[in-house]
């Protein structure tokens, strides 16, 4: 698969089969997730491959964050809203959840680290759909919470970007559609003083 078919044909892949995902599969992805661009080479990301009963560390985290914004809940309802939020981290045979751990030295932009893991979450993608596998890029408000870095043992400046949850694709994903790149582009071929004059 050439990049320009790679790019186009990715979709995100909701639906996957638990069959196990071979381990040198894994190990390619995460080795293209190091190969994103950097600054200062600083290398901001950390992977968590969670398989197997791993997968429950994400689980209970998801669980202890509905728990905890479920307010004058029963305890009936609350051990509903617990297992729903666990169940979640069950759809896919694997899991890999990216961080970034921004750099301490003052001389680096921390936004540029942010940057950098989304760079590596989409090589991983690319890399993914390469393989013939299936994957789907969930983020959302409980990536960021404290309990989630608590649960993943992040430092308070650090940040979980996401979870790629992948295996064997289980659903046909849609066509893609996308606008222009003529639609989104300005083309500045004349200096400023020019263009002003």
């Amino acid at each position: 698969m050439n990049i320009n078919e790679a790019i186009r044909t990715r979709r995100s892949v909701g639906k996957v089969k638990q069959d196990a995902v071979p381990q040198e599969s894994i190990e390619q992805i995460l080795e293209a997730g190091t190969w994103a661009p950097n600054h200062k080479h600083t290398e901001p990301w950390r992977f968590f491959v969670l398989r197997e009963g791993g997968r429950e560390l994400l689980g209970n985290a998801l669980a202890n964050i509905a728990v905890s914004k479920a307010s004058g809940k029963t305890e009936e309802d609350l051990d509903a809203v617990r297992e729903s939020a666990r169940s979640k981290a069950m759809r896919a045979p694997v899991i890999i959840a990216v961080a970034v751990e921004p750099s301490d030295d003052p001389k680096v932009i921390e936004l540029e680290e942010y940057g950098a893991v989304f760079a590596a979450i989409q090589n991983m993608l690319l890399q993914t759909h390469a393989l013939g596998l299936g994957a789907v890029w969930r983020t959302g408000e409980p990536c960021f919470h404290p309990l989630m870095n608590e649960a993943f043992g992040l430092r308070e400046q650090d940040k979980m970007l996401g979870f790629i949850y992948l295996g064997v694709p289980d659903m046909e994903p849609k066509p893609g559609k996308r606008q222009d790149a003529a639609s989104k582009t300005v083309w500045v071929e004349e200096s400023v003083e020019r263009l002003n004059g």
